[in-house]
């Protein structure tokens, strides 16, 4: 077991959510803040995952929200500097 699975064991379960079910998102959510991270801000990864979980606490299906929000962050244009 790697330390990221550890550490997403240790997570869910302080939590009280599966780590099955929560091991198993880790491709979508890292997929998700890369898109983020390269296609708009850095810091906007960590918030867009935040905004991931929202979606889905709330009922929306987790591949639906992360494609809504990875194309929307590859679609993105920086602004001119």
């Amino acid at each position: 077991m790697t330390e990221m699975d550890r550490w997403i064991v240790a997570a869910s379960t302080a939590l009280g959510l599966d780590p099955a079910e929560t091991t198993s998102q880790r491709p979508l959510v890292l997929d998700l803040a890369r898109d983020v991270a390269h296609g708009v801000l850095r810091p906007a990864a960590p918030l867009s995952a935040y905004l991931l979980g929202l979606a889905v606490g709330r009922g929306a299906d987790p591949a639906t929200a992360a494609a809504t929000l990875g194309e929307l962050a590859r679609s993105w244009a920086a602004p001119a500097g």
